[in-house]
């Protein structure tokens, strides 16, 4: 059983105020693996003590020193590149190749990229006589997920540092080994003390005294809508800055005109690419009504092609969803589709053939979902997609955008300007057109529920940065 019994504040591994564990779970085997802290109101207490500390000198650093800085911590994230994939499949279920070549690689990538945005960054813009000056927003309270741990992790701490804010992390108590790991890799770049700081908790405790907490700045939250609406009331005691990227439903869109079958593929794989678990995942599909047997049988034959199993194991391309909690949410919400009459093309309850223990969902694919169904309303975050046959492309898009949330779109069609003109019509915060991939110095957030503020590249930088007008301002 490994133990992380410490939280990093102010430069150095400590002890909790008050001494309470918890044990991590290996979804794959149901059994524990790790233990660590949580935290109380008097560890953020400290945490953001330290942090309001380093603000003082980390905000008054060059360009050119967060520059190096950033380089070293890249440097150390690669020495731990493989302790990072490890943890990463062993803590919530991501297969190998996923942990290496995606999950682990988004830590380095958006590093990268918040270099690249402050090499060129013009933080004075002088007009007449007046100067605009971006200056870090200040100590910044950070709350991350489970299902992409360091992804997250980074596309916050990095533009952060890189814009000169001070910051306190509360990964998920869920999956929190990546997070310790994190900030062995900071400690180990030489990060000046204070300037990062880690406490593990969960949300109503540690999550709720940072978003009240005076000495914190602003909140930057990823998770469920459910709780980024309870840091929005909580940090609205203290009228501090808010950016949030919550919950999805994102439709993905095959016009009449798209090649069927690799739209159908592409879309069944994105869905369960790690098991369901992304905010944006493409999980209602919307197929022209005759063509919806045709597109049922290519989602089935591609859903019986995923290998669910041991994350380790080769040629695995699904583990389990991350915990108990979510296998039975799921489970409940496949049923809940047979029940309400969707078509069960694929999958259903119950655990995958050959496998009788750790949280695995068999892929499941449902036809004939009506836009008032549970499946087609709520976020299941498992691998359970909703095809949606739609008679003209005026319901198709109006259904797509029924909904509470807004992050993000697909649309598939064998004439991009056709394509195009779809997506201005939908109501997200991103549109993937025919299969196109993220761009990481795109705006990443959404509309509606799905959140406030964006992440990634020059945006996502902006979010840590507060704007001053110096009125008679006289340029050199």
């Amino acid at each position: 059983m490994q133990e992380h019994l410490k939280f990093y504040i102010d430069g150095a591994w400590v002890d909790p105020a008050t001494p309470k564990t918890e044990d991590v779970i290996n979804p794959a085997t149901e059994e524990a693996f790790a233990r660590v802290s949580l935290g109380s109101k008097a560890d953020v207490d400290k945490a953001v003590a330290a942090a309001r500390r380093a603000f003082e000198t980390f905000s008054r650093t060059t360009r050119e020193e967060r520059l190096a800085l950033m380089q070293k911590i890249v440097e150390a994230y690669q020495k731990r590149y493989g302790d990072i994939v490890e943890a990463i499949s062993k803590e919530m279920g991501a297969p190998l190749g996923l942990s290496k070549n995606a999950q682990a690689a988004m830590g380095i990538a958006h590093l990268t990229q918040a270099m690249k945005v402050l090499k060129d960054y013009q933080f004075e813009k002088v007009t007449g006589t007046t100067a605009v000056v971006y200056e870090p927003v200040g100590v910044v309270g950070m709350i991350t997920p489970w299902n992409w741990p360091i992804n997250q992790i980074a596309c916050k701490v990095a533009p952060a540092i890189a814009a000169g804010c001070t910051m306190v992390l509360k990964p998920s108590e869920v999956a929190p080994l990546n997070a310790i790991i994190w900030a062995e890799i900071m400690h180990d770049a030489g990060v000046p003390k204070g300037v990062f700081n880690l406490v593990n908790g969960d949300g109503p405790t540690v999550g709720e005294a940072m978003s009240n907490h005076p000495g914190i700045d602003m909140m930057s939250f990823t998770g469920s809508t459910r709780a980024g609406i309870a840091v929005a009331k909580a940090a609205a005691n203290t009228v501090k800055r808010v950016a949030q990227e919550l919950g999805g439903k994102s439709a993905n869109l095959v016009l009449d005109d798209a090649d069927l079958q690799k739209a159908v593929v592409g879309g069944v794989m994105n869905m369960f690419s790690n098991s369901g678990q992304s905010c944006n995942a493409p999980s209602r599909m919307f197929v022209p009504r005759a063509k919806q047997e045709q597109a049922m049988a290519i989602a089935k034959a591609t859903a019986e092609k995923v290998k669910v199993g041991d994350p380790f194991a080769e040629g695995v391309t699904m583990g389990p969803v991350v915990s108990e909690v979510q296998f039975n949410k799921i489970q409940a919400l496949i049923q809940k589709g047979i029940d309400e009459g969707a078509t069960l093309v694929c999958g259903g309850v119950g655990r995958p053939e050959g496998l009788n223990r750790g949280y695995f969902v068999r892929p499941t694919v449902f036809a004939n979902v009506t836009n008032d169904m549970t499946i087609a309303r709520e976020e299941i975050f498992g691998p359970v997609l909703a095809m949606l046959p739609y008679d003209s492309e005026d319901e198709a898009i109006q259904q797509a955008n029924d909904t509470v949330y807004g992050l993000s779109g697909y649309v598939q069609s064998g004439d991009i300007e056709h394509a195009r003109k779809v997506a201005s019509r939908l109501r997200t915060g991103n549109v993937h057109l025919n299969g196109a991939g993220v761009d990481l110095n795109a705006p990443f957030g959404g509309y509606k529920q799905s959140g406030t503020g964006r992440e990634w590249g020059e945006f996502g930088f902006e979010e840590f940065l507060e704007v001053k007008a110096v009125m008679g301002y006289q340029a050199a």
